[in-house]
């Protein structure tokens, strides 16, 4: 008898095999939902960024087009993400819209590898995927999709959104092998991780869970020789591959800028502001001003002035790195103390948004409603109680959860460096949500009532109120600080009034009124904010710089050129105070100071056309 022409069950398998799974479904969702966002955001006036640590890689970007590839001193910031920039630009022309495009898709990713996690550690090892199992998967990958913190960091000029995807899918890896890894695997996990951190270096964190992976996670059946001979071979090769991946960086700092720096110098500014006598957790700044492109430039002249002399990028993450270590050895007790609080501040509802986008999203209605911090951490704690038992492949993702936590705590919180854990978190809140609603059908009320009783708890905690005015003035002063930079003067006198209620001593919010009230035309207002902003911080240079602009342009001459010399004290690297002063050095007839600093001013910034133009007044009135 002739075989039929047509084997259904084998076009069948084939036709299921090629279809799209949940997977690809959730994958579309939320990279359409992402792409949303970001044509909301594209539309906005503050797509090109004016300021901050948006502003500080988008420069470094345009700098190294411009063929300044390396100053030749060792790396102070972590360079990937200014070199992506970099290259985005030349092929796509200055638009953070491609940048942001490109994390949309990693965000997407992340969703997916949130469902693909769910189901392998949910189910148990060979079996089917259970709709119970594929619900957990779709809730805390729809989670994610309007999670606000991650809509807001997926589409603005921050390395924010790679670590995050890089973070979760080697966690997937680790979750979905079943034997421990190649060799050749292994040193590819090196390099991705070496690579990641020369953009972000808490990824580095993870090199413990890969490790364990390698030496708890079973050999092949066809696998022959001995096991510590396979293991330690794949370990090396990993460690060769972490050494390859991170080789841009240490490559650069030692053999072109010759300092024995690793990744980057800024490690040691970033240790002393988590760890000083003022620290509370949070970035505080004592001494320097917030955003990474001015805190880096304070932190270097700062050390420069204590030690009296130029020095190494080295030496300066040294310098830090020991006022912090003498901190914590003379005042361990407190210290202690005050890693209970990051500890705190990291499971706290608080959102500590130090670039206040979420605020500014969720104010023009770029992002969509959705869940914060607060509550994917109430939902979620109880899991790590009930369920590590029960499914032993969630300890992976608990484990990696721990290890995050660990990099953060030698800084201080965020609310962007602690978006890498949540994932995780939406997993265990999703489990908790299905085991309740399963508990309910089945009428086991006394397991709902231990399991609400332990979310209770949790729920307490995490909204333990921060009663630091300062930390509430936050929000209020960014929204105001950006109001006034796209001059809706209305909607930044309302903001900024209530950073000053907070905290009417601030430095900071006296400079940013000053501003706002310059810009109405009410110059003596404007004054009296930069004069209270100078008795708040006495070197203040933002209000020494107005302040002698002022007089620049009512031709008190010699109250001018006071200003700009105090302002020079705090910052004598600073070319448009040198140029200012050369200009009300000239007005008072000093010819000869006058072109000595707008000499200085070119040296330090010869690209500027101004300081061309003054130069050539000066030198003809020579």
């Amino acid at each position: 008898m002739a075989a039929p022409i047509f084997s259904p069950r084998l076009n069948l398998g084939t036709a299921l095999r090629g279809s799209p799974g949940p997977a690809h479904y959730i994958f579309a969702f939320v990279f359409f939902v992402r792409l949303i966002v970001l044509t909301r955001f594209a539309s906005s006036s503050s797509l090109l960024p004016l300021s901050g640590d948006m502003h500080f890689y988008d420069d470094w970007a345009r700098q190294i087009l411009q063929g300044r590839l390396t100053d030749h001193l060792a790396f102070y910031g972590l360079p990937l993400y200014a070199y992506l920039l970099a290259l985005l630009y030349k092929i796509f022309g200055f638009s953070p819209f491609v940048p942001g495009f490109l994390q949309a898709c990693l965000d997407a990713g992340t969703a997916t590898l949130i469902y693909k996690i769910a189901v392998r550690v949910f189910r148990g090892n060979g079996e089917p995927v259970r709709n119970n199992v594929s619900a957990i998967g779709l809730a805390a990958a729809t989670a994610w999709a309007f999670f606000v913190p991650a809509q807001a960091y997926c589409v603005i000029l921050m390395p924010t959104t790679w670590l995050v995807f890089v973070f979760w899918f080697l966690v997937w890896l680790v979750v979905n092998a079943r034997r421990v890894f190649t060799p050749l695997r292994c040193f590819g996990y090196g390099v991705l991780i070496g690579i990641t951190a020369t953009g972000i270096a808490t990824i580095l964190f993870l090199v413990p869970l890969v490790l364990a992976a390698l030496l708890l996670k079973p050999r092949g059946e066809t696998e022959g020789g001995p096991s510590w001979i396979a293991r330690s071979a794949a370990i090396a090769l990993f460690f060769l591959g972490l050494g390859t991946g991170t080789s841009p960086c240490w490559i650069h700092n030692y053999f072109i800028a010759h300092d024995r720096v690793f990744l980057s110098a800024h490690s040691g500014i970033n240790f002393w502001v988590g760890n000083n006598p003022e620290a509370t957790g949070y970035p505080h700044f004592p001494g320097l001003h917030a955003g990474q492109a001015a805190m880096l430039k304070e932190s270097i002249d700062l050390a420069e002035a204590a030690a009296g002399k130029s020095l190494k990028r080295s030496e300066v993450s040294e310098y830090w790195t020991a006022k912090a270590r003498t901190y914590i050895n003379t005042n361990f007790g407190a210290w202690l103390g005050l890693l209970a609080r990051k500890l705190a501040n990291f499971w706290n509802a608080f959102e500590y948004d130090d670039l206040s986008m979420i605020s500014y999203f969720r104010q023009q209605g770029i992002v969509f409603p959705g869940p914060h911090f607060g509550i994917v951490a109430a939902l979620a704690l109880p899991g790590f109680l009930f369920f590590l038992r029960r499914f032993p492949a969630s300890r992976w993702i608990a484990v990696a959860i721990v290890l995050h936590l660990a990099a953060v705590l030698p800084v201080f919180v965020t609310e962007r460096y602690r978006l890498a854990v949540v994932p995780g978190l939406l997993l265990f809140a999703a489990f908790g949500l299905e085991t309740v609603w399963r508990h309910c059908l089945l009428g086991r009320y006394r397991a709902i009532v231990v399991y609400f009783g332990f979310l209770l708890a949790f729920a307490i905690l995490v909204t333990l109120p921060r009663k630091d005015p300062s930390l509430w003035a936050m929000e209020a002063y960014n929204l105001g600080r950006q109001a006034l930079e796209s001059n809706n003067l209305p909607l930044a006198e309302v903001h900024l009034q209530r950073a000053y209620r907070y905290v009417p001593g601030n430095a900071e919010t006296n400079l940013a009124l000053g501003n706002l009230r310059l810009a109405q035309g009410d110059r003596p207002s404007a004054k009296s904010f930069y004069r209270a902003a100078l008795q708040a911080e006495s070197k203040h240079k933002g209000a020494l710089n107005n302040l002698g602009v002022l007089a620049l342009e009512e031709r008190f001459w010699e109250t001018a050129i006071e200003f700009f010399q105090a302002s020079l004290e705090s910052d004598p690297a600073d070319a448009k105070t040198h140029y200012l002063l050369a200009r009300a050095e000239m007005e008072k007839g000093d010819i000869s100071t006058a072109w000595s600093e707008i000499q200085i001013a070119l040296r330090l910034k010869p690209e500027q056309p101004e300081f061309r133009a003054l130069s050539d007044v000066i030198r003809a009135r020579q």
